[in-house]
């Protein structure tokens, strides 16, 4: 799918409710899911222990860290939309986030970003965005957010 262009923050009030887009599917490594386990210092077994998780985990497999799935948000925002005339985004929190099945090793996930909601804050446009990460072949998403973004013109 292509990328959405937008001119200007702004322009987000007119599009609530609508989707902006759907990445392209992204291949999580055990590299990736190691390189995440070393930045967060979070090592727990189902995560970075191949030989374990082949004999104690239901998944045989490791899973990535769902706060990896969620740090990859912004990867997908940049695949999906672009805003021409923006000048600082900042990233301003969440309202919900929801894990709700785990991204096996080598499993491909995408998001589906729409437009929640987008209103005037603080000198510049508030985007509640809605963030649907799905794991290719597999009927539940990894994960639901609802983020928020201050955009400046």
């Amino acid at each position: 799918m292509p990328k959405k262009v937008i001119d200007t923050p702004k322009e987000f009030k007119n599009i609530i409710g609508e989707l902006l887009g759907t990445s392209d599917w992204k291949l999580v490594t055990q590299e990736e899911i190691d390189n995440f386990a070393n930045a967060t210092e979070d090592y727990q077994w189902i995560h970075v222990n191949r030989d374990k998780a082949i004999t104690d985990s239901p998944f045989k497999k490791t899973i990535a860290h769902g706060y990896y799935s969620l740090s990859l948000i912004p990867k997908f925002v940049n695949d999906i939309w672009e805003c021409k005339n923006l000048k600082l985004i900042l990233n301003y929190g969440t309202e919900k986030i929801r894990f709700i099945s785990p991204v096996i090793c080598n499993s491909y996930i995408r998001a589906n970003i729409s437009v929640q909601d987008a209103r005037d804050y603080k000198g510049g446009i508030l985007l509640n965005s809605k963030v649907i990460i799905e794991i290719k072949n597999h009927k539940k998403p990894a994960l639901v957010a609802e983020t928020l973004s201050l955009l400046y013109h």
